[in-house]
């Protein structure tokens, strides 16, 4: 085999690989095997040198070879081929373009790094970035404005993609979730960020709240923000309106907690049920602690009943015209607030004995009732035990003792706990099925630890204009979608239970526990395939580790070419669960 060069008249000569052979008869022929001529002139030599029995490089075989760039690749292909596995790329928009692209660059970056607009634009740029994101968006320079003008259009369009979601994941007659939270807020521009109940304890700072619709199995389906002074239940009436007008749903249980739909609430939707013409929507909540003593006191149950059981429906059309009352009784729920509240009583005298000896001292003591009460109100208040004390107080003087009595009165009733059901009947749901569903308002809650805590960093908020807030709360409830997806998929691989429900109960009061099989997975840290399992947050970083790498061989006038670092068996796996194949990428070019 070696090169010829054969002349070609007026054009540049034609550069050939050949090699010689001998035909039938003996004689001896050459044939072409390879056009050599639009290679380089230094790579042709260095093809001359190797066939000659030479080296292209004095370099040794490790030195031959140098890597110019190494991008995280695994992760991301893991999370865009999820994205587009589920086909939430054409629910954004059916028809490509720079906003649809940025807008899935936002969502997958929420999952992937969570951070600002100006880190996340240097993120998918071509000289900035440290992953393929970019690439495989076909992205190349993007600024802040970019992103900030994707922002736009994808909040003009969240009605529609909102709809599309809930045609994909809501039927009639369906459950559907909804709870709400609030982040903090860092500033005072924006019109949504007012002073409210603060779930970050973050004292100080300005709240925006955000109300959460999901379906049964808690997948993320809309949201929508509203002001940090908003009382939960004043948001009900715009996602009944939602699930009734944009979605079209005729008939649907809206299952919130007690704080949420509220008897304010409920009987507000009685009394005029055309209101919001919602007469086929039913609703799963939960009695508060003075509505279940209260039911007590009217003997609509006793109490040492439920030691031969744990669960039981009864009715007061008294008190609860209409509704469906599950009593329960949880023996752990019991213990556990019977502790809570004997360290909260002693935390509670700790602080009243403080002040009893600051208003019994000799020196500069503390009087004036008024000024006791206040300060009895400011440092004991926050345990909500003052109930159970008896306070005298006096312009010179301060005691206090326990309420026995009162103490007692709620002992009595620890671990109790109803849920209320309207418009549901026993045909469509039993009693055991009224319970499990409104405990699964947890998926609710799992969900919004993901959006606001490290997973999604929905908090804190800089944004200062109403629009740019709602469409930054709205980019983090699709990055909750897409995991949910991706969750879903992934358990073999997670610590998460492949059993629905965890092991089985005789009855949804009981403690959740998780199944034998996911029991065998956290002790030993293995699945069935022996392979390592993971959260979803380290399976990430894993797959990140499967990475892009340009390499540039150490030939004078080469190309350099890409290598995709060898997968490993729990890397093959992850992707293999996604249905997501690493996209080919082109080789080297001589």
């Amino acid at each position: 085999m070696y090169i010829e060069s054969v002349p070609n008249r007026n054009s540049p000569p034609a550069i050939l690989l050949r090699e010689s052979y001998r035909d039938e008869n003996g004689k001896v022929r050459k044939r072409t095997l390879a056009n050599l001529s639009k290679w380089d002139p230094q790579v042709v030599e260095g093809l001359r040198s190797l066939l000659r029995g030479g080296t292209v490089s004095p370099l040794p075989m490790e030195q031959s070879f140098k890597i110019v760039r190494s991008l995280s690749h695994g992760n991301v292909a893991a999370v865009l081929g999820s994205f587009r596995n589920i086909g939430l790329d054409r629910i954004i928009s059916s028809r490509p373009s720079q906003h649809r692209d940025l807008s899935i660059a936002m969502i997958t970056a929420r999952i992937l790094h969570p951070s600002s607009k100006l880190a996340l634009s240097r993120l998918v740029s071509e000289e900035t970035t440290n992953s393929t994101l970019g690439q495989e968006l076909g992205l190349k320079t993007v600024s802040e404005n970019d992103l900030y003008a994707a922002m736009r259009w994808l909040y003009e369009r969240q009605p529609q993609i909102e709809e599309k979601l809930a045609r994909g994941h809501l039927k009639e007659g369906t459950t559907v979730l909804y709870d709400l939270s609030s982040t903090y807020y860092e500033g005072s521009h924006c019109p949504l960020a007012e002073f409210g109940h603060t779930r970050d304890k973050k004292k100080g700072k300005r709240q925006i709240n955000f109300g959460l619709l999901c379906n049964a199995d808690g997948c993320p389906i809309a949201v929508e923000a509203f002001p940090g002074s908003t009382a939960d239940p004043a948001t009900v009436d715009s996602q009944i309106k939602t699930l009734r007008e944009r979605f079209g749903l005729d008939r649907v249980i809206v299952v919130g907690d007690r704080g949420m739909l509220t008897n304010a609430r409920i009987q507000e939707i009685k009394a005029d049920p055309d209101q919001l013409g919602i007469n086929n929507y039913g609703w799963i909540s939960a009695l508060r602690f003075p509505q279940i003593r209260e039911l007590h006191e009217a003997g609509s149950f006793e109490p040492e009943l439920f030691n031969q059981m744990d669960l039981a429906e009864i009715s007061n059309e008294e008190l609860f015209p209409g509704e469906r009352l599950v009593v329960c009784r949880n023996p752990f729920l019991a213990e556990e607030r019977s502790k809570k509240r004997e360290k909260l009583l002693k935390a509670t005298e700790k602080k009243l004995e403080t002040i009893k000896h600051a208003v019994m001292r000799e020196k500069n003591p503390y009087t004036g009732a008024d000024r006791i009460g206040r300060r009895v109100e400011r440092e004991c208040a926050k345990f909500k035990m003052l109930k159970h004390f008896h306070l005298e107080i006096s312009n010179a003087s301060f005691n206090f003792h326990r309420n026995e009595n009162s103490i007692k009165e709620e002992v009595y009733l620890d671990g109790f706990y109803i849920v209320r059901a309207g418009r549901v009947g026993p045909k469509e749901m039993s009693s055991e099925k009224l319970v499990e569903t409104y405990k699964s308002l947890s998926k609710v809650e799992r969900n919004f630890r993901a959006i606001k805590t490290t997973a999604l960093q929905v908090r804190p908020i800089f944004h200062r204009t109403e629009d740019m807030v709602r469409a930054h709360i709205f980019i983090c409830m699709l990055a909750a979608h897409l995991r949910w997806h991706m969750e879903q998929k992934l358990k073999p691989v997670l610590f998460y239970d492949e059993v629905p429900g965890g092991s089985q109960r005789k009855n949804p009061v009981q403690k959740a526990k998780r199944s034998d099989r996911a029991m065998a997975k956290i002790a030993s840290k293995k699945n069935e395939d022996n392979l390592p399992v993971h959260s979803f947050e380290t399976l990430l970083k894993d797959l990140s580790s499967l990475s892009r790498n340009t390499i540039a061989p150490a030939i004078k006038g080469s190309k350099p070419f890409f290598k995709l670092t060898e997968a490993t068996p729990i890397q093959q796996k992850a992707l293999a669960l996604l249905n997501v194949s690493l996209r080919h990428v082109p080789g080297c070019t001589q």
